[in-house]
C-alpha cells in the first residue's frame, strides 16, 4: 500500500510538471512569432 501511494505521488508530480513545462512551451512559441511577425512588418 504504501509503494502504491509513492507511484501515485510520482505520477501527479510529473503530469504537473509535464504541464507547466507545455504552458513555458506555448509561451515561447507564441513570443517567437510575434518577434517574427514584428519582423515581417
Amino acid at each position: 500500500m504504501k509503494l502504491f501511494t509513492v507511484i501515485i505521488a510520482f505520477i501527479a508530480l510529473f503530469g504537473l510538471t509535464a504541464c507547466n513545462t507545455m504552458a513555458g512551451l506555448g509561451k515561447d512559441i507564441q513570443s517567437g512569432g510575434e518577434a517574427l511577425e514584428r519582423t515581417a512588418q
